[in-house]
């Protein structure tokens, strides 16, 4: 076994081997049992965190002044179809973006993937994240990459998470270059509080990748914690510094402005199809909302941000931009139809026909590093 904690692999930069490194003892022992969607879906706490939230905004809705719940399904039924099926179009134009966009951070590790393997893969990582709290979709995610080839379980989570940073820092200054061009001649306070913590989302990330680079690993070493554990961070840092080159920093900058212009695109092609008199977002607010919608996603503590997310977007609907409370309720579910429902129906269905969760449905990628053996 390579010794990843040895002077070519820690000094900076990062040159992984083009052949995947033998997993550690620690990733041996993760199972498909462990992460199960079938076993997950079956656990009480994973129930209460699906219906919880949903039955406390059902009566957050219902107590609202001004909100007509018999008057959805006619909204609903009004709006323009071919609209809305360019949001889901646009919206679905996102996955292989993304998988373009890990395939870049894969071959920085000396793997080669398949944009169309990637994207399959991030899609039914999106399905676990809309089905069971604690993100575990984004640790599923790796978990079919190992199964489906040799690379190494703790590298392929560290390009995970460098693309979870990626993201951040995309929304939070994307969210502040809408907001700023919005809100020009004055902020609400609701958009100041968004603004601050977009700002504070910004210097966390950077002090936390600050901090990781250089006292990782020795914050591990004077803390308690077996060598098997140091093993599996050294793996875990190759694959968050080693998946970036200076010289991929445009075209993957490029990729993620790309990838959540999609998000925007989707909630200002949803409002325009409702067509509610005197509710124009424009595409500075659909990117501000959209935006402050997906920064909700990150809390945890419900699949797919389920309750927090639907609250937070209503908020800023009724509050900032002034849509009354039965609109700003329309526009709220179908948007998060397109962006969660139909990633549940279209992800059980690819996750029953797709041998990647069985370790079986990897195709061989062009080029001679990294392919699957």
């Amino acid at each position: 076994m390579t010794d990843a904690s040895g002077p070519e692999e820690a000094s900076p930069p990062f040159n992984p081997p083009a052949d995947p490194a033998p997993p550690t003892n620690a990733e041996r022992e993760v199972s498909a049992d462990d992460i199960s969607l079938g076993k997950r879906l079956r656990q009480p706490r994973t129930a209460i965190s699906i219906v919880l939230p949903i039955v406390v905004l059902v009566l957050v809705i219902r107590a609202l002044p001004g909100f007509h719940l018999e008057a959805l399904p006619g909204n609903i039924l009004a709006a323009n179809k071919w609209l809305l099926l360019a949001a889901l179009g646009v919206y679905y134009l996102g996955f292989p973006l993304r998988g373009y966009r890990w395939t870049i951070l894969l071959r920085g590790i000396g793997f080669r993937l398949g944009v169309r393997d990637a994207s399959e893969i991030i899609f039914l990582s999106w399905l676990v994240n809309c089905l069971v709290p604690a993100k575990l979709g984004d640790i599923y995610r790796a978990y079919l990459l190992k199964i489906n080839s040799s690379v190494s379980l703790s590298r392929t989570f560290g390009t995970v998470f460098i693309e979870r940073v990626l993201d951040l820092f995309a929304i939070a200054v994307l969210g502040l270059a809408s907001g700023f061009v919005s809100f020009r001649n004055g902020m609400p306070p609701a958009v100041q509080f968004v603004f601050a913590l977009g700002a504070v989302v910004v210097l966390i990330l950077g002090l936390g990748l600050f901090t990781l680079r250089n006292f990782g690993r020795r914050i591990l070493e004077i803390l308690p914690f077996p060598h098997s554990v140091l093993e599996l961070y050294d793996k875990f840092e190759e694959g968050v510094f080693g998946a970036i080159e200076l010289r991929q920093v445009p075209i993957l900058g490029l990729v993620t402005g790309l990838i959540w212009a999609t998000e925007a695109m989707r909630l200002f092609l949803v409002v325009e199809a409702l067509g509610f008199p005197g509710v124009h977002l424009g595409i500075s607010g659909s990117f501000f909302v959209a935006l402050a919608g997906s920064l909700l996603t990150a809390v945890p503590f419900t699949p797919g941000g389920l309750g927090i997310v639907e609250a937070g977007v209503g908020s800023l609907l009724t509050i900032v931009y002034g849509v009354p409370p039965t609109e700003a309720a329309t526009i709220v579910l179908v948007d998060r139809a397109i962006s969660v429902l139909s990633i549940i129906v279209l992800g059980s269905l690819t996750y029953t026909v797709s041998p990647k969760r069985r370790g079986a449905g990897l195709r061989r990628a062009p080029g001679p590093a990294g392919a699957p053996t």
